[in-house]
């Protein structure tokens, strides 16, 4: 079967609320998209309601978001030119991927495009939550370890070239799929550009905890004597 050569992955853990206004925004505003739902086993309708929107749904075998996220591309075969991960929670605009496709169009030495919460052409209309100072904090970490310098190195929304992260097997299994990420395309040689975003806020419940800015920290500094 031949799919888009555009692939959109959302890990999805009860997304009910943000689910189906992101798969409908997705497929309104891109190409005709492969998307593929992640679930991790769902006790709501976030499976149900990805079904019903036309997305195919894998059920995870394991657990976290870095664990979703390599289900996703081992999923996915050789038609496959770009992927897009994104939020199940409706907090990333799908407007923003057509500017990162041109980006990776245009430039072959750019790897990855990362949506920017934090540029100030958005700053009155994003939404900076408590997770905000946590996210500076970790990103001057990631600076200083890593020696990557990016003003939003954890958001959700990134576009990769799919031969980069074909076959890749990343040791993070949750939130902090992100840091190895950006360590993962930078060390393969390619260009790492951001675009600002506008950020929604979210639809449904938040996840992210005190926990997961120490499991990152951690990756960090892994990521660093690799």
């Amino acid at each position: 079967m031949s799919y888009s050569p555009l692939a959109v992955v959302l890990a999805a853990y009860n997304e009910e609320e943000g689910i189906a206004p992101t798969i409908c925004e997705l497929k309104e505003v891109l190409n005709e998209p492969h998307l593929v739902v992640v679930d991790g086993k769902s006790s709501d309708r976030t499976l149900e309601l990805a079904k019903d929107l036309g997305a195919e749904v894998l059920i995870q075998r394991g657990k976290g978001k870095g664990n979703a996220i390599s289900q996703g591309i081992d999923h996915l075969n050789g038609d496959t030119s770009y992927i897009v991960f994104t939020d199940a929670d409706y907090t990333y605009p799908a407007k923003h991927i057509k500017e990162m496709i041109n980006v990776l169009d245009l430039n072959p030495h750019v790897g990855m495009v990362l949506g920017d919460r934090f540029s100030k052409n958005y700053e009155h209309e994003s939404d900076r939550n408590q997770f905000y100072i946590g996210n500076r904090i970790l990103g001057f970490v990631q600076r200083v370890f890593n020696g990557i310098k990016l003003n939003d190195p954890y958001t959700g929304l990134r576009l990769i070239r799919f031969e980069l992260v074909k076959g890749w097997k990343p040791r993070s299994h949750g939130f902090d799929i992100e840091a190895e990420l950006n360590h993962h395309i930078d060390r393969l040689g390619y260009k790492i550009v951001e675009l600002p975003i506008k950020y929604r806020k979210r639809l449904g419940k938040k996840k992210l905890g005190f926990r997961h800015g120490l499991k990152i920290l951690r990756r960090i500094i892994i990521e660093s004597l690799s």
